[in-house]
């Protein structure tokens, strides 16, 4: 299985990029499944409702609720792996390795290890730091 961060996953959502473009040319080869996490999910959640939230004029948020309502049918089209209870307690296994690592970093690493994937992330320098995981950069 391969995950894809949220650095990947946002790279798709803008399909006219070049980038996007070579991205998906190499996911579209691939014959194992793909998936991302909730925790990417949440990210840009919180990211479009912060933005959303700057605004008290209702018309300024207007622009970042359809951005919402794309994030939400982009995800639909994706399998989306939980955190679950054996991801939680892979979570405390490797905080108590003490790896320097943000939460919600450590969150799509555990799952990416409950579920013997490897991880598509521009983050490498953090990742790498995770015993077993397995981490590239694809963009």
């Amino acid at each position: 299985m391969i995950i894809l961060d949220t650095d990947h996953i946002s790279m798709l959502q803008y399909r006219d990029a070049p980038q996007a473009f070579a991205l998906q040319a190499c996911l579209e080869v691939l014959l194992e499944d793909m998936a991302t996490t909730v925790i990417t999910v949440e990210e840009q959640m919180r990211g479009w409702l912060g933005l959303m939230h700057r605004y008290t004029n209702v018309h300024h948020q207007v622009e970042y609720y359809d951005r919402l309502i794309r994030l939400c049918a982009f995800c639909a089209d994706w399998y989306v792996l939980p955190f679950d209870q054996h991801a939680a307690n892979m979570f405390e296994q490797l905080r108590q390795q003490r790896v320097r690592l943000g939460t919600m970093d450590f969150k799509i690493a555990s799952i990416a290890l409950v579920h013997a994937a490897i991880l598509l992330s521009g983050n490498l320098r953090d990742f790498q730091q995770v015993p077993g995981l397995h981490v590239e950069d694809w963009r």
